[in-house]
């Protein structure tokens, strides 16, 4: 996957709503399990951690909120 594709997933990635993600990553691990190519099996793979990396970031992000508000 080129350099445009990754700049294209990070922008989507900041943009998405949790939903869409979730739909999305849905259908990449499908597209894990369909695939014997093993390079694209790596970059499946590294979309699917930038996509739970986005969640983790999202939580983390949306705790910091609330304990700012509480104190």
């Amino acid at each position: 996957m080129n350099k445009d594709f990754w700049k294209t997933l990070y922008c989507w990635l900041e943009t998405a709503s949790l939903e869409d993600i979730t739909i999305k990553q849905q259908l990449v691990r499908q597209l894990l399990g369909e695939s014997n190519d093993l390079g694209l099996k790596t970059d499946i793979r590294r979309i699917l951690r930038l996509m739970d990396e986005e969640f983790v970031t999202r939580a983390e992000l949306a705790n910091a909120s609330q304990l700012s508000m509480a104190g």
